[in-house]
């Protein structure tokens, strides 16, 4: 006798999908991480300073080269963001968000491959999207799509 899946089920699987997902050590540490740069006032300023810097930066690159203070600008920027990347509560939200983004992406592969191994899911991740890929990829293959 075969089973037919209802919206009802479907929709309580979903919601069992999520709890797990919300109870992950990932999703944990993504709470974590993002609480603790919530709280964190310095984290908070280099956050304000660098959208500040941001406008200045996108302000300046509608000219590009030709502005007077494109080549100042675009240096600060990248040391500004480079300082901003490595301060501890911002580097391990960074990398806690990460982590969260690839168990989300497993995820949605292996949903996606339950229904049809046709459906292409935009991972960000060259690994899973050459394995969503199912043709068209204008590498002549070179992906392993056929």
């Amino acid at each position: 006798m075969l089973k037919t899946v209802t919206h009802t089920d479907i929709i309580s699987q979903s919601l069992s999908l999520a709890e797990m997902i919300l109870q992950s050590e990932q999703y944990k540490q993504y709470e974590a991480a993002k609480s603790a740069l919530r709280r964190n006032v310095d984290a908070q300023e280099m956050i304000w300073e660098f959208n500040k810097r941001k406008d200045d930066f996108e302000e300046v690159q509608r000219f590009g080269k030709y502005h007077p203070d494109y080549s100042r600008v675009s240096k600060e920027m990248r040391e500004f963001k480079r300082k901003l990347d490595l301060y501890e509560p911002i580097a391990l939200f960074k990398k806690s968000e990460k982590e969260l983004e690839e168990l989300l992406n497993e995820v949605s592969m292996i949903v996606a491959h339950a229904v049809s191994k046709s459906i292409k899911v935009p991972t960000g991740n060259p690994y899973f999207d050459s394995m969503s890929c199912s043709g068209g990829c204008s590498t002549g293959g070179g992906c392993g799509c056929k």
